[in-house]
């Protein structure tokens, strides 16, 4: 089975930069303009419980990362791989760039956003998202071994 795993949101917790880091130039408080023009992709925090596992997920399934950069900072392209190297080095040569999710050949997509093709992806979508309780990493892996009978 091949799943596709979405960076910010799902493993990395891009929420939680665009809330407590300020961008160049800004002594307000935040909220802040367009956090994915100045967020620092390569100091971003690991989603809790992400970790175990994706690393559980690679041990039984063919993992991928599937992720949107900002297309006019393509610095940050090299700094999501960067990140992956970090916290899931066995996967920083299965990483894919895109905004249209619903492109991607695959059973399952665990994604936390709904607006880049993901509710039309020909396999099954987990709708990700840390805060509910029934859409945290705990959840998403029941889920998936239940739909694999793994």
């Amino acid at each position: 089975m091949r799943i596709f795993i979405d960076m910010d949101g799902v493993i990395s917790d891009f929420e939680k930069a665009a809330k407590t880091t300020r961008p160049p130039g800004y002594e307000s408080d935040p909220p802040f303009p367009r956090p994915d023009k100045w967020v620092d992709y390569r100091n971003l925090d690991i989603i809790p419980g992400a970790v175990e596992a994706v690393y559980k997920l690679n041990q039984d399934f063919d993992v991928f990362i599937a992720t949107t950069p900002p297309w006019d900072r393509p610095e940050v392209w090299g700094h999501k791989r960067e990140w992956i190297a970090d916290y899931f080095p066995y996967l920083k040569q299965k990483m894919i760039l895109t905004h249209r999710k619903d492109l991607l050949i695959g059973d399952i997509l665990i994604d936390d956003s709904n607006y880049r093709g993901q509710p039309n992806f020909q396999g099954d979508w987990f709708w990700f998202n840390k805060k509910w309780s029934n859409k945290n990493w705990k959840a998403c892996l029941e889920w998936i071994y239940k739909k694999s009978s793994k």
